[in-house]
């Protein structure tokens, strides 16, 4: 594999303390804090808006309500792990969180209201407390998202900050001691600058997102390439869990032709009493699990993967019907609206849904602060593995985590910077690739036949055969953005496949047909790989501690 991506040397060069790169809770979050602690640098791919965050539509999860408690939000996080989280990482998620939602408010985001005047909280899968904070129905990420912008607007004209649009990171920059100072990017002539340069810092923040495009289908953005991931790897740092991929049950099945991001029908439907039917009418959660519809969404997905199994069918059914059309176009505004775009009321039809990947439980590692493996490099949100989810992610813990994290760095820079003092980048040895953007549909292919919501010794087998014909080397379209996608969807591919075909069990967000059962004897422990200095991808297995 690549150790840094074939790109034209950098034109142009800027220096700040800190660059944090991506602009969803995470990134905002860190950017605004990190103000602290010296001048920042946030980069993000396309336009400041264009993030995950602005797609959540279930809400934040957080231990506000009287009878709730983050004892009780840590309990039902851990369930929903399946023995892999981090108990320290968790507490520090649920004991943190309630603040930083309650900073979020006084920052300007607006959630919806109790008739007493406090934020109103729904259900959502896997908890047993009403605990998610919801803003204009289902569109609660798209109002943090505006929240967060609308406070970056107010200090544009503050020097401590500076924002680059339109740039795609390639590779993260390392002095000759192995340390972040910076990054390469490509910027696509929107600013001041364009073309490949180099920000340097004595900090990198990584906030890039999920990797839901090296799949055929995903709720993702297009903008999710698993680029903070792959530009980790390649500069030295760990990753782990990537087999724990959680594929969303409840996506608007558009057909058997569909590809690239789909509508996602929000988990929080279900929570106001939806129900799922196969096509024969039945409703097939009940007496899987004691919560039915609402049950942790591994258990879900594999619910409907099964009952469609079962019937022969392609997708099941989603019954929102008794809920009445007032209460849906009030409640969920944006889902309904998306139905009826494509002939379907959730009022009077029922919704034909099924499995699409949704998020990815790990990333690249990180310890309570945010700080990976290589020295001066950090990473929150999504991009990152902080321990938080174990093997399988917690409904609307993920806006909590990146918000929680992104605080979390920002601290410890604000007590560290000033003692960071990186050298000039050294060019890193090893292979120097790149993948034809032409590959990208391939790539995609074979991790949905491979690696997607069942898995098996024969589908891993062939996915890492039909992944290494693609050899990264010398392309012919050229140096070109979509080439670097590519490159970095299949370095994902490659890890993820691996991590998969060694994890000899069922767990979570990890469904092996021939090891169906969950194996604490020999699994209850984490994947863990690395890309040494030949661009050999080298991984290990590290049991829990207990």
């Amino acid at each position: 594999m690549a150790r840094r991506l074939r790109t034209e040397a950098p034109g142009w060069t800027v220096s700040a303390d800190v660059v944090v790169v991506g602009s969803g809770i995470a990134g905002l979050t860190a950017a605004l804090e990190a103000r602290k602690a010296g001048r920042v640098l946030l980069v993000t791919k396309t336009r400041l808006a264009d993030s995950a965050t602005a797609w959540a539509q279930g809400g934040i999860a957080a231990a506000l309500g009287p009878e709730d408690s983050p004892e009780q939000h840590l309990r039902d996080t851990l369930v929903a792990g399946v023995g892999l989280c981090e108990e320290d990482a968790v507490r520090t998620l649920v004991t943190e969180g309630p603040r930083r939602v309650r900073e979020l408010v006084e920052l300007g985001a607006e959630f919806e209201l109790a008739a007493d005047g406090s934020i109103a909280l729904t259900r959502e899968g896997g908890h047993h407390r009403d605990r998610i904070a919801h803003s204009g129905g289902d569109a609660t990420g798209k109002e943090i998202s505006r929240a967060l912008l609308d406070a970056l607007e107010a200090i544009r004209e503050d020097p401590q900050i500076e924002v680059y649009e339109h740039a795609l990171v390639t590779d993260i920059l390392t002095d000759a001691s192995g340390r972040a100072c910076g990054v390469t990017l490509h910027v696509i002539g929107e600013g001041t600058q364009s073309g490949v340069g180099a920000a340097l810092g004595r900090a990198v923040v990584l906030a890039t997102g999920g990797l839901g495009q090296v799949y055929a289908s995903t709720t993702n953005p297009p903008v999710s390439t698993g680029d903070g991931v792959a530009v980790a790897l390649r500069a030295g740092a760990a990753v782990a869990d990537l087999e724990f991929v959680q594929f969303h049950p409840t996506v608007l099945w558009l057909g058997r032709s569909a590809k690239g991001q789909q509508p996602l029908i929000s988990e929080a439907v279900r929570g106001e009493g939806a129900v799922l039917r196969d096509v024969e009418g039945r409703r097939f959660m009940v007496g899987r699990h004691e919560l039915a519809e609402l049950a942790p969404r591994d258990v879900v997905a594999k619910g409907v993967v099964t009952a469609m199994a079962e019937t022969g069918a392609e997708h099941v059914w989603l019954d929102a019907r008794h809920l009445g059309g007032e209460f849906l176009a009030e409640r969920f505004p944006t889902i309904v609206a998306r139905c009826r775009s494509y002939g379907i009321d959730p009022a009077t039809d029922l919704v034909p849904v099924a499995p699409a990947q949704h998020y990815a439980s790990g990333g690249v590692r990180t310890d309570r602060r945010g700080r990976t493996s290589v020295p001066g490099l950090y990473a929150c949100g999504e991009v990152s593995c902080t321990g938080v989810h174990g093997a399988n992610r917690l409904a609307s813990n993920s806006l909590l985590e990146g918000l929680v994290w992104g605080h979390r760095i920002a601290e410890d820079l604000a007590s560290s910077l000033g003692d960071a003092h990186p050298g000039d980048p050294v060019e890193r040895g090893g292979p120097v690739g790149l993948l034809d953007a032409d590959a990208r549909p391939f790539v995609q292919s074979a991790m949905t036949a491979g690696a997607g919501v069942l898995r098996s010794e024969a589908s891993l087998t062939t996915l890492a055969a039909r992944l290494a014909t693609m050899g990264v080397g010398r392309v012919d379209d050229g140096m070109t953005p979509d080439s670097w996608e590519t490159t970095n969807l299949h370095t994902v591919a490659v890890t993820l496949g691996r991590h998969a075909a060694l994890r000899e069990e069922t767990r979570g967000g990890h469904w092996r047909e021939d090891f169906p059962e969950r194996d604490d004897t020999r699994w209850r422990g984490h994947l863990v790989s690395v890309l040494d200095p030949d661009g050999v991808l080298t991984t290990t297995y590290e049991p829990m501690k207990e």
